[in-house]
């Protein structure tokens, strides 16, 4: 490299996770998948007991886990306070245990924090969307003990697989359709 080149600009080194359960992790990597400033998103599970859990003990609901999503993202392009927006939006808070037929304790609503400023900021967009609700919010805040990874086939599940598997076709892409989201 030329030592009297200038130098080329670069992205924000600060990048942050928020871990969100809101029913099936497939559905909620797809609703946050294309959002500015979302870098990447892993679906996985947490809030549980068991260590690393399979997607079959998960769904068997004795591990405590929920399906949750990670995202990482660039806080200098989107911010906590718009990733818990849209995660108000992307499911039924009112809902314990289940979205849609999705029931058991693994589709709970649920904000996993990182520190003791996002466990504030997820408590004050609870109170402030519960305007948008008549039943009461349900959605468990508390902090992130561990994070476990999925198994990689549910690793960006709507983008493989919306043509093959009717799950795509009848939940998922309704849901980003009524959220005015790419499909």
């Amino acid at each position: 490299m030329n030592a009297n080149a200038a130098p080329s600009p670069t992205p924000s080194t600060s990048v942050k996770t928020a871990t969100f359960g809101g029913g099936c992790f497939w559905c909620m990597d797809a609703v946050f998948q294309n959002l500015p400033g979302v870098i990447k998103i892993k679906s996985g599970f947490s809030g549980g007991a068991k260590a690393d859990p399979t997607y079959d003990q998960v769904c068997s609901g004795r591990t405590g886990h929920a399906e949750v999503i990670q995202i990482s993202y660039d806080p200098s392009r989107v911010s906590y306070s718009q990733l818990l927006d849209l995660f108000w939006k992307a499911h039924d808070p009112t809902t314990l245990n289940r979205q849609g037929a999705d029931a058991g304790t693994q589709y709970r609503s649920i904000i996993l924090t990182s520190s003791p400023e996002e466990a504030t900021e997820a408590e004050t967009s609870k109170k402030k969307a519960q305007a948008q609700f008549h039943d009461p919010i349900v959605t468990e805040i508390k902090p992130l003990t561990v994070f476990y990874p999925a198994e990689q086939y549910h690793q960006d599940y709507y983008q493989n697989n919306k043509d093959r598997n009717p799950y795509c076709q009848v939940v998922i892409a309704p849901k980003l359709k009524k959220l005015g989201l790419p499909q």
